[in-house]
């Protein structure tokens, strides 16, 4: 299959991009049969992604409905938010790099196999080989999963993780260190973008902005950085209430 160019589609600047809050539109769209939600507040069962959402990060009734939703006293992701309210600790913050499928080839990796739920303890080991994101025991539930066995074992995977309606989310792609350098990662990585194009959506994916050398890579085969964002580990209000009751 040959390289066809993807424009990012334009809006205008007073319209917020649907991947500008992609776990919300994930939680509210394709992927609403799975969320938990409290009003303005949504996340996965912590089985399936660590993953919470926000309709408006800036809204304060938004984090009233997080608290009520995961509890006091509890640490939780928060995506797109630059800070917290008052009363929240903030564990960690971080910053990532959003990029959207704008030149790359995608076609199918005849070697590449479907894996599904008997396949999970594989990827749990692999993935905690590679630690390429969080992968927990149902995240094969949230789409697709592809990977690349040697002698029956699995040396490489990739898959689907947020689907913000119109686009899906390339993730866990990651390749077990005694097979790198062979372009595994990157013939799976086209082969996922083959299968979410036959479905009419648009492949993007994130990287923590330290990983320069995912970022060049993603970018060298057709990926653009579309934007940077922020994400915050915080600690809900009401730890101390909590250990002293």
């Amino acid at each position: 299959m040959s390289t066809v160019a993807r424009p990012t589609p334009q809006q205008s600047p007073a319209t917020p991009h649907i991947l500008d809050n992609a776990a919300w539109a994930a939680l509210t769209g394709p992927h609403a049969h799975l969320a938990e939600r409290v009003g303005r507040a949504a996340r996965y069962p912590l089985d399936v992604s660590p993953f919470t959402a926000l309709a408006d990060p800036a809204d304060p009734r938004a984090w009233d409905d997080l608290a009520a939703l995961v509890g006091p006293g509890t640490v939780t992701p928060v995506t797109g938010a630059k800070s917290a309210p008052q009363g929240w600790e903030t564990v960690q913050h971080g910053q990532g790099v959003q990029l959207v499928d704008t030149a790359l080839r995608a076609e199918p990796a005849p070697e590449a196999v479907r894996l599904g739920p008997d396949d999970v303890p594989e990827i749990l080991d692999l993935i905690a080989l590679t630690e390429p994101g969080p992968f927990l025991p149902r995240t094969v539930e949230l789409g697709t999963y592809l990977g690349i066995r040697h002698r029956g074992r699995l040396i490489a995977l990739a898959g689907e993780r947020l689907r913000p309606p119109g686009w899906t989310e390339i993730s866990a792609v990651c390749t077990a260190p005694d097979h790198r350098g062979k372009g595994l990662a990157t013939r799976l990585v086209r082969a996922m973008a083959a299968g979410i194009r036959e479905r009419g959506d648009t492949p993007f994916l994130h990287a923590s902005a330290t990983n320069t050398g995912a970022i060049r890579l993603y970018e060298s085969i057709g990926f653009t950085l579309r934007r940077r964002s922020d994400f915050l580990l915080v600690r809900t209000p009401g730890a101390q209430q909590e250990q002293t009751a």
